[in-house]
């Protein structure tokens, strides 16, 4: 017969508390091991958190182990952690009470090599990056307010429901969910098929097409989110035209559709919050612009206002404005009479002038000038004539003289018949430059003529001049002038304006004489 022991049986085995034997075994761990140095991979590293520390866990084939790196630490190391990283760790193994397990305090970090998925994941990202694919400029602008927002993400998590409390808290917008798988293998074909979905749709049809796209997941380890680190949901997020935003993970965590997508927002709430503004801001806003604008608009037109109500107290009384000018026109009003007299008079003595100058080169007085110079020269020419010729007897009478008697006669017969032709060779010398002389002076009296005005009147003509005898050449001074005094070839004729006031008859202009001809024989008559 077995033999039964109560559970109430007494027994010498210690009694431990829970918090006794978890400070037990965490002294066991502690002096066991110490300071160790550890070889693994990083995965899951969230860090910095609020409180500036950072938590992950290293990796190898055959197990895991979490690891802590207190705040103090962190900003010491000379390599910043990343998933996918092989690192060696130096530190304190310990154990956390809290959840019965154990893991290393860390207080020196050295990269041993990149992982197996880091490597995998860096020659893609240079691959992407040389084709392009991540460059700033192909990057498209968001909408400020879209109408249709599109979701890519699993319709059964936290996600969702962060983006749609969001959406609805800011600014209500219509939400188009495409439901894919996050993670496992056939997540990163659905997510890919997902985008070209949402960008094949067209404009105004059943499904409406969305302004902008959110490509949403939570945070996990790099193996969690490894499908937005293949090529194909890489290259669907490139050739995507809707804008689209990428909510992968948590701010740490890093994929490559975050390079290729036009927006990265560290949290699917914040890519929500990217997504619409704020519509009880934006009211605030109007409501305090507008405000704003008509506080202002009143206060400048009260400036304004004042300002011309300053500006009409400075301003100077009409009376004050036409003083000055009153004084000086009353000034030169008194020396406008004086003045004009003065330019009467020196107008008046240039006329004079003029005239005698006029009359000094009319044709007649130099014509009358040529023909004294012709008749000096022609007396002159004369008395050299009779001169030569009497010497000319002279010289013959004494070789007439000397000559034998024989041949006297015949010779003063010869010299006789020679002083005879020469004498009509003079005299025919002097009648052809008397000609001559003529003929040219009959041409200075034509051109003299010409030249005259006299000949322009004679042609149908007629010069007018005002009261003071000055030349009037434009119509708006023949209005204002008071009398016209109107010369013609045969006389003058003076016409009184009756739209000017009157002025004093100018002295009567004596005719000119007419101009004489060259071939008549005695002097000029008028």
């Amino acid at each position: 017969m077995a033999e039964i022991v109560s559970d109430s049986a007494p027994s010498n085995a210690p009694e431990w508390t829970v918090s006794d034997l978890s400070q037990a075994l965490k002294r066991t761990v502690e002096d066991a091991f110490g300071y160790v140095r550890l070889r693994g991979e990083i995965s899951g590293y969230r860090g910095p958190v609020a409180s500036g520390h950072a938590y992950f866990a290293l990796k190898d084939e055959g197990a895991r182990i979490d690891a802590v790196i207190w705040k103090t630490s962190l900003a010491r190391l000379r390599t910043r952690p990343e998933d996918g990283m092989e690192v060696i760790a130096y530190g304190r193994l310990t154990t956390f009470p809290g959840k019965s397990s154990y893991q290393i305090i860390i207080d020196r970090l050295e990269p041993a090599g990149l992982g197996a998925l880091m490597a995998l994941l860096e020659d893609r990202r240079r691959k992407l990056a040389a084709e392009g694919l991540f460059d700033e400029a192909r990057r498209k602008p968001l909408p400020f307010l879209p109408t249709v927002i599109g979701v890519v993400t699993s319709p059964t998590g936290a996600v969702i429901r962060d983006i749609l409390h969001r959406v609805a808290d800011r600014f209500p917008r219509h939400v188009v969910v495409w439901p894919v798988r996050v993670q496992g293998e056939t997540s990163a074909a659905e997510v890919a098929a997902a985008i070209d979905g949402f960008d094949a749709l067209a404009a105004g049809g059943p499904i409406p097409r969305p302004d902008v796209l959110i490509v949403a997941r939570g945070g996990g380890s790099l193996e969690d989110l490894w499908s937005f680190n293949e090529e194909i949901v890489v290259r669907a997020a490139a050739r995507c035209s809707i804008p689209l935003i990428s909510a992968v993970g948590h701010e740490t965590d890093w994929t490559l559709i975050d390079h290729v997508a036009d927006r990265r927002a560290p949290t699917p709430t914040g890519a929500a919050e990217m997504a619409v503004p704020v519509r009880a801001d934006l009211l605030a806003a109007l409501a305090d612009r507008g405000a704003r604008l008509t506080g202002q608009a009143l206060g400048m037109i009260e400036r304004r206002r004042q300002e011309l109500r300053n500006l009409g107290r400075a301003l100077p009384t009409g009376e004050t404005l036409l003083a000055t000018p009153r004084q000086r026109l009353d000034l030169a009003s008194g020396r406008l009479v004086q003045a004009l007299l003065l330019n009467t008079r020196r107008h008046h003595q240039r006329h004079e002038a003029l005239l005698r100058r006029l009359q000094a080169q009319h044709p007649a007085a130099r014509l009358q000038r040529s023909r004294d110079r012709l008749a000096a020269a022609g007396e002159r020419l004369d008395a050299s004539a009779r001169i030569a010729l009497a010497r000319k007897r002279e010289a013959f009478a004494h070789r007439a003289a000397q000559l034998a008697p024989r041949l006297l006669s015949r010779r003063t017969e010869t010299g006789r018949e020679r002083l005879s032709g020469v004498a009509g060779r003079l005299l025919q010398v002097v009648a052809t430059r008397t000609a001559a002389q003529r003929e040219r002076l009959t041409r200075f009296a034509t051109l003299l003529t010409a030249y005259s005005y006299q000949g322009v009147l004679e042609r149908g003509f007629a010069l007018v001049r005002d009261g003071a005898g000055h030349p009037i050449r434009h119509a708006a001074t023949a209005k204002a002038a008071a009398v016209l005094d109107i010369q013609f070839a045969d006389g003058h004729v003076v016409l009184s304006n009756a739209g000017a006031p009157p002025a004093p008859k100018p002295a009567k202009t004596k005719p000119l004489a007419r101009q004489p001809s060259l071939f008549d024989d005695g002097p000029d008559k008028a």
